[in-house]
Order: structure tokens, then sequence, then C-alpha cells
């Protein structure tokens, strides 16, 4: 009886967006591996798996052009099967299906185990914490939700994700323990919203607890905050960043404008008054600790007092990590409803102004690091530098430190201690102490 030849499907998995999308890649891919499926990440792969984002303008106009560059390469005949899942996915799918037929399937943020059987592999619920990690070895992202709950008008991430949901202590402490025995020594805890993290599974905001089961995890050296929310911040959190070394002291905390019109349209839930309260509520009590913020200008009917408003605010409060976004006009936002009146080249012109005015800021205190030693952690090599970070600093998004490589040799993945011997707008030069 003649048997017909398996052709082995080598499957690659692109990941667009954020962080969260990384994870999702990553315990794709974990379950494709334990299904003995050949699985690769931005490599060659006959059967292409796209990870889309949908979040704003930009991100949306990256994915589709990343769906047609790999539509035309299965018309070409350099791969065979292109699948699209992740939030464009969810959120246009009818609309993709029609303009870009040539796809062999979407699948939804929540379509994990109907994706996997497309790939002919089968959902395995027993595998916590099993991902196939894609950062570097000595960090990596842990989703400890899922979704979003707050109504800001100009987000459109509930649409895409769904109400939050809590993952268990018990799951966290699981997926931690995994991620430390493969050397993983960092962990940046991310969600659409840390704050209200415990909230749905014991009726109370647990972050504090969970952190406080998190540093128990032996191997685990720091621990990182994403995405805190200004509205209901559980205080507690400040006092285990403060009796816990191994939570750096670091809190990414979007508050996007400070002008109270504007928070007021954005449904933020918070006033100048009140955001300005909670900053120094931080200061007092975590002096060291770093602060990282994203804004977003050009919003629906932001004036110019409104724009300086927010730009005295940010000179007055002297982040030392800030981002800052133009607004996006994003369909089924209530912000959709509002006239989106604020000229583009405006926009960018705000941007590059909060931007310059942070850089200064930046620079100025990145000069006060210098003759100062800084525990740091070694990311990669790259160029003629060993490219490290401080516990001030996450990843891609914050101030690297750089070791001239021709005169240290350094580690990737171990701590080191270095001494600051200049600093420039982001990015501080050292050599170990």
């Amino acid at each position: 009886m003649r048997t017909k030849s398996q052709k082995q499907n080598k499957i690659n998995v692109v990941t667009l967006g954020c962080s969260k999308n990384v994870y999702d890649s990553e315990v794709l891919m974990g379950q494709l591996r334990a299904n003995d499926k050949e699985v690769v990440h931005e490599e060659e792969g006959n059967v292409v798996v796209i990870n889309t984002c949908g979040f704003i303008a930009n991100a949306k106009e990256e994915s589709v052009n990343t769906i047609l560059e790999y539509v035309q390469k299965k018309e070409a005949g350099q791969v065979d099967k292109v699948f699209v899942t992740g939030c464009l996915s969810e959120r246009y799918k009818p609309d993709l299906q029609k303009e870009i037929p040539n796809v062999d399937e979407y699948f939804g943020t929540s379509e994990l185990p109907n994706l996997l059987k497309a790939l002919g592999a089968d959902y395995k619920h027993e595998l916590i914490g099993e991902r196939l990690t894609t950062t570097p070895k000595n960090y990596a992202y842990l989703k400890i939700a899922e979704g979003c709950d707050r109504p800001c008008s100009f987000c459109a991430i509930p649409i895409m994700r769904g109400k939050h949901r809590s993952t268990p202590i018990e799951d966290l402490v699981t997926e931690a323990e995994k991620l430390a025995a493969k050397g993983v020594k960092e962990l940046i805890l991310i969600a659409q919203d840390l704050t209200y993290y415990g909230l749905d599974l014991y009726k109370k905001r647990n972050l504090a607890e969970l952190l406080q089961a998190l540093v128990k995890v032996e191997g685990i050296e720091w621990i990182r905050l994403h995405y805190a929310f200004p509205t209901g911040f559980p205080l507690d959190v400040l006092d285990v960043m403060k009796q816990e070394p191994k939570i750096c002291n670091y809190l990414d905390i979007p508050l996007q404008h400070i002008s109270d019109s504007i928070l007021k349209s954005m449904r933020r839930g918070t006033t100048q008054a009140k955001t300005t309260k909670l900053l120094k509520e931080f200061r007092t009590a975590v002096p060291e600790m770093t602060i990282r913020t994203t804004l977003i200008v050009g919003y629906p009917g932001e004036t110019e007092e409104d724009f300086q408003t927010l730009k005295n605010w940010v000179a007055d409060m002297r982040f030392e990590r800030l981002g800052c976004f133009t607004y996006s006009h994003e369909e089924n936002t209530h912000a959709y409803t509002l006239e989106d009146n604020v000229p583009e080249e405006v926009k960018q012109e705000r941007a590059n102004e909060i931007m310059e005015l942070q850089s200064q800021i930046s620079w100025e205190l990145n000069q006060q690091k210098i003759g100062e030693t800084f525990r740091c952690i070694i990311d990669r090599k790259e160029g003629q530098y060993f490219v490290g970070r401080t516990e001030f600093d996450s990843p891609d998004v914050d101030n690297e430190v750089l070791i001239d490589a021709a005169q240290f040799y350094l580690k990737q993945g171990e701590f080191v201690n270095i001494k600051i011997t200049e600093a420039a707008d982001f990015d501080l030069y050292g050599e170990p102490a």
C-alpha cells in the first residue's frame, strides 16, 4: 500500500503591536510545540500566523500591510497558508474577509483553540505557564489579566479584548516558576489595567497580594509594573514596592492628559488636582520611584489653552520617562461621535513640542546620574556596546546603559554594577564598577 508523503509544516508566527501580543504569540507557540509542531518566530516558514494589532491608525496600517505582504507570498507560491489572529482580526473580521479574501482563515483574540485546530493542533489545558519566549532570555512578560472595564472614550481595547478577567494568583506563580527555571530573572507584569487586578476573582484590588506571592519565586530578581490606571490605584502596592527589593522602583501609568475638560471628555474619571495628588503620594511613599507615562495630544476639542495646560504640567512634574502620541479617531469608540477637529499637522507639532520638552528633562535628570553606580542587567550586545538597563528602565521604551565591548566583557542576562561616566538625552554610558 502506498502511503502519501507527509510534508512537514513549519509554522512562522509574526507578532505586531504591544507586549500583550508578544505574550499571546508565546502562548500560541508553546501550544504548537507541545503538539510536536515545528514553530519559529519571524523566520521562514511555509505556514504563517500573523498576530495583528488594531489599536490606532498606524498599527492597523502596519497589520494590513503585513497581511498583504504574506498574501502576495502565498500567491507567488513562497508560503502555503496564511492565518490572521489578534486585535485587528477581532475588530474587523467581516471587512478583512471581504477585502483580503486570500487569507486562509481569520481568528479573534479569544479563539486560540480554533486557531490551533486550523493548524492541526489541540489546545492543551494543562499547559499553564508553558510558553516559547521570544524576548532575550533574562526577561519575560507576565500577563496578569485580559480585557478592560474602563470606559475611556478614545480606546477600542474593550471592543477587541472584552471585559477585565484576572488570572488567579496560583496560576501566575506557576508560570513565574517555569520562567525562572528557564533562566528568566525579570518579570514585566502587563495587563490593560494592573490596578483592577483581582476585583473579579477576589472582590478586591489584589495587586499587592500577587506581588507578595511572586517575590517568593526563586530566581526572579526584578518585578516591574506596567500599565496602571490613575483612578482607584491600590496604594498598598507602594508599601510592597518599598519593602520588597525585588519590586523595581518603577511604575508605568498612562495618564493621557491633564486638562480637566479633556479628561472629562476622555471619561478618565479623574481631574488634574486628583492626578497631581496621586503622583505626590507616589513620590512621598517611594522617593526613588521612576514614573513612566504616556500622553495623547490632538484629542477632539483640545484647544491651545488645553495644550498649554498639559505642557506646563509636564514641565512641573518632570517625569523620568514619557511618551506622547497623536490622537487617532477610532470607530465604535465614544470619542468617534466627536468631531476630529485638530488638524493632523497641529497634532504632530504638539507631540513634537512635548517630546522636545521631555528630552531636555530627561537629559537634565541623566546628568545627575554621572558618577553614580547602578545595578544593571545586560540584555544584549549590539555593535560595539553591551546594552544594559537599570531597575528604572523597561526594555524597548526607556533609557539604556551602554558599555564599551572593546574594553569590557560582560555576559547577557547577568547583573553587573555599572558606574555611569557620561549621559545623553536617553542613553547612559558606563563601565563596570
